[in-house]
């Protein structure tokens, strides 16, 4: 029972960080120590779906690690449905000192996971050096406009469900960078069964297929891809900077602005270009608690060995 709540805690901040746009529940899964065998539960769901439907449903529940699966998910759900318009409302009212946190959050990450790294040599380097860059140009990309048919949202599902187990890039916003976020979301609010199913086909797809690759990546070459993956991380702090300057907007499914494109700024030019407090001692002090918040979870979950060894 203390393992399972602890798990639902752990699957309530990854759907906190899913609400957020930029940041994902990918990040949580890693510095929780749940992240690779998240990956291994749903890279065995074909093989398990083929034991239920010849009928062995014990050794189908096993195989797809279902107890961990259906916690964890709860715990995501019950965060999402409860925190989400918490959280919107709190990025949309206190922007700097969320965004903040959320900064603290990441930046101890990236010190959790690569000290994971048994042996630092020029292919580390050189994978963390791409993470870093990947993620800072999906980070900084100006969107572009896929088309809304059958085969894009297909795709942009797949897509999006890779980017949300990665640590450090949002999914949410792979569907911004697309353009098909305002109908991704228009199709959950209107029910619209057709574009949901189609979508969420490319998810499945791709979360299934994706989890595989990577968790064998993790087996075959773990340092290397720990150190791409701390690079994701490290660079997505671009996103997740406090001060900022709107560069561009756009018009939501609701009829309000949001931004698009925005330049980060220090703490006293963001006070001159837009004449806002920039709250620095706060701002501070929730980078600090974002970063004992994940100390105290390494401790409490008690994370003293290799990644690949904790549950």
């Amino acid at each position: 029972m203390k393992n399972a709540l602890m798990l639902y805690i752990k699957g309530i901040a990854m759907g906190a960080a899913d609400v957020v746009p930029g940041v994902s529940g990918g990040t949580i899964a890693f510095i929780t120590g749940i992240y690779d065998e998240l990956l291994r539960s749903i890279g065995a769901i074909p093989g398990a779906a083929m034991l239920l439907f010849r009928g062995r449903v014990r050794q189908a529940w096993t195989a797809a690690n279902a107890n961990f699966l259906l916690v964890l998910l709860g715990g995501i759900l019950t965060s999402v449905v409860s925190l989400a318009k918490l959280i919107s409302y709190l990025l949309d009212t206190h922007p700097i000192p969320v965004w903040s946190f959320f900064f603290g959050l990441i930046l101890v990450s990236v010190h959790l996971v690569g000290k994971e790294i048994q042996r630092w040599d020029l292919s580390r380097v050189v994978g963390l050096i791409l993470g870093v860059a990947f993620a800072y140009v999906i980070t900084v990309a100006a969107p572009v406009q896929w088309s809304s048919s059958g085969l894009s949202l297909f795709f942009a599902g797949a897509i999006a469900i890779c980017a949300m187990i990665l640590p450090g890039i949002s999914g949410s916003f792979i569907l911004v960078l697309l353009g098909l976020y305002p109908v991704v979301l228009g199709a959950v609010k209107d029910l619209d069964v057709a574009v949901l199913a189609i979508f969420a086909s490319g998810c499945l797809v791709g979360i299934l297929s994706f989890a595989r690759i990577l968790s064998w990546m993790l087996d075959r070459w773990r340092d290397l891809t720990l150190a791409f993956l701390t690079g994701l991380m490290l660079g997505s702090l671009n996103k997740v900077w406090p001060w900022k300057e709107v560069l561009t907007w756009r018009i939501d499914s609701q009829g309000e602005r949001t931004p698009v494109l925005e330049q980060n700024l220090l703490p006293g030019s963001f006070a001159e270009v837009t004449g806002q407090n920039p709250q620095l001692l706060l701002a501070v002090l929730m980078a600090v608690a974002g970063i004992v918040l994940v100390l105290g979870l390494e401790w409490f979950a008690g994370r003293r060995q290799p990644m690949a060894q904790s549950v």
